[in-house]
Formats: C-alpha cells, structure tokens, sequence
C-alpha cells in the first residue's frame, strides 16, 4: 500500500498471508434464509483453515450450511485489514488426520471440552487493507 492510499484491495496471495498470521476470526454458516456468526480461534496456511468445536449448532452448520463463509480481521493504531474467505467444510474423520490437527497451535480459548476438528478449504477469498487516520475536511463542491 503507498503512504498516499487510503483503501488497498488485497490480491489472493496477501489475502491469505493475512489469514494465515492471525488465530481469531469469526465462521459465518448460512442455512437456507438464516445466517449464524460464531466467534472462533482457529489455525491457518492460507489455504485451509482448522478450528475445535463440539457437537452444536457450529458443527451441526459444516454439514448442511448452503454458504460458509470466514472473516478475519486487525485494527492497529494507523492500519487495518479485514478478509474474507468463501470456503467448503467437512469434519476431519480419520484418525491419521485428527493426530495431525492435534498438533496444530489451536487450544480452546474457554475452558471447555472441543474435541471435533473440523478443516475448511479456502475458495474464493478477498481482502482489504487500511491506511488509518483522523478525517480529511471535506472538499467545497464545484458547480460548473
């Protein structure tokens, strides 16, 4: 992003480097006209993302969402980002894959017991990032 640009939007491959260097999102699940937003950690590469639940609505929503969508973001003091990924998701079954999300960085951020894994594959995925500051003053308009 230039010193001078307010908004950069983020190409796929920043996108996902943003998503994947951060742990707290929120999954969005659409089921026919209802939408459910879960705040949750999760672990990223940028190509997948891995979070822990338990038996729920969340985990229920994986099976028989219409849409599942990720959304992350950061405000720092000058800048912030926010991305989102469209993805497809599947609870992890076998046990060569749930030893390998076992060691994964993702612990519960609660104390409660979350024992299903459950992987999303990234699809489509966008982002922007910004250039925080205080507002400009606004600019007479011009009748011409």
């Amino acid at each position: 992003m230039t010193e001078n640009a307010v908004v950069e939007i983020l190409n796929g491959t920043r996108a996902r480097s943003f998503l994947s260097g951060h742990n707290l999102g929120r999954l969005i699940e659409r089921i026919g006209n209802i939408t459910e937003v879960f705040p949750v950690n999760y672990w990223s590469d940028g190509h997948r993302i891995v979070i822990r639940t338990a038996p729920g609505t969340k985990l229920a929503g994986v099976v028989v969402a219409d849409e599942i969508l990720f959304q992350a973001d950061q405000v720092t003091e000058t800048t912030a980002w926010s991305v989102i990924a469209h993805c497809t998701g599947r609870i992890l079954e076998s046990s060569a894959e749930i030893d390998q999300a076992a060691e994964l960085d993702l612990k519960p951020l609660i104390p409660t017991v979350k024992e299903v894994f459950v992987e999303f594959t990234v699809g489509e995925i966008s982002g922007r990032a910004f250039n925080l500051g205080d507002e400009p003053k606004a600019q007479p308009e011009t009748v011409s």
